[in-house]
């Protein structure tokens, strides 16, 4: 009798064992192995579908799914209506929060249950940065474009000073001078700047706009004092170009051939 008994129980660990090994089994979306449970099956359906209601702000959201399912696949579906990350997702049942492996079903869920959705602390925070960093790029564009109205004021007397070099026409060299000092003012202005992103490149474009009108007087300059000399003998503004571009902002404008005082009146509107 004894070695039947041991016989039978060997058969059923085997039968059981084989049992195992012939289930079909699936990963859910929250991580758990589970057997897969095929639709129409004796108690192994997804369940019956169900209508959630969940509240988020002042907006509401109805969403269906099987009461077999978690909560983390009702974050994935709320994520394609309400644009919240799952991650960033928090619901509460009755006042409490769920987690994702929890199923619906065994939380209590029912059709027409009401669940509140609420936004977690790290998202908020995240966006309130990136708000802030949005307004401060904002407000550095609309520095730049300020000079850069300056700026074009200033090509168009770059412009007509050239005209009269190459018309050969004697300039006197403070004219030169002023718009220089000028031209350095406004990269000063620049360099005040502070500014990220797209701020920064039009800041940067702006910078080199300068740099060359100054390269143009410098140029202007040489040959309006000698119209018959070479036009690369011309002497370069030693301004270091290389720290300002870096925002060290060591810059400073080179020293003004008179006091801001005898000024012409034409260049007041720049100061």
């Amino acid at each position: 009798m004894m070695k039947s008994s041991h016989h039978q129980h060997g058969q059923g660990e085997t039968a059981r064992g084989t049992a195992w090994n012939q289930l079909d089994w699936e990963m859910r979306p929250s991580g758990m192995l589970v057997q897969r449970r095929e639709d129409g099956a004796e108690g192994g359906g997804p369940g019956p579908m169900i209508r959630i209601n969940v509240s988020y702000g002042s907006s509401h959201y109805e969403i269906f799914l099987p009461s077999s399912s978690s909560f983390g696949e009702m974050k994935n579906m709320l994520a394609q209506k309400c644009g919240l990350e799952p991650k960033d997702q928090r619901l509460f049942f009755r006042g409490k929060e769920k987690d994702d492996d929890e199923n619906l079903q065994v939380a209590g869920l029912k059709d027409n249950s009401k669940m509140l959705l609420l936004e977690c602390q790290a998202s908020k925070e995240r966006k309130l940065e990136q708000l802030k960093k949005a307004e401060e790029i904002s407000k550095a564009c609309e520095a730049v474009a300020r000079v850069k109205v300056e700026v074009d004021k200033l090509s168009e007397r770059v412009a007509a000073l050239e005209v009269s070099v190459h018309e050969r026409k004697k300039v006197s060299d403070k004219e030169f001078e002023i718009s220089t000092e000028l031209l350095m003012r406004l990269l000063l202005k620049l360099d005040g700047i502070e500014a990220e992103g797209e701020a920064r490149l039009q800041r940067k474009a702006e910078v080199r706009r300068v740099q060359g009108f100054v390269d143009t007087l410098d140029s202007l300059k040489a040959q309006n004092s000698n119209p018959f000399s070479n036009r690369s003998n011309a002497a370069s503004i030693t301004t270091n170009w290389e720290t300002f571009e870096s925002g060290v902002g060591s810059l400073s404008a080179p020293p003004s051939a008179s006091s801001a005082s005898k000024v012409t009146k034409d260049w007041k509107q720049f100061e």
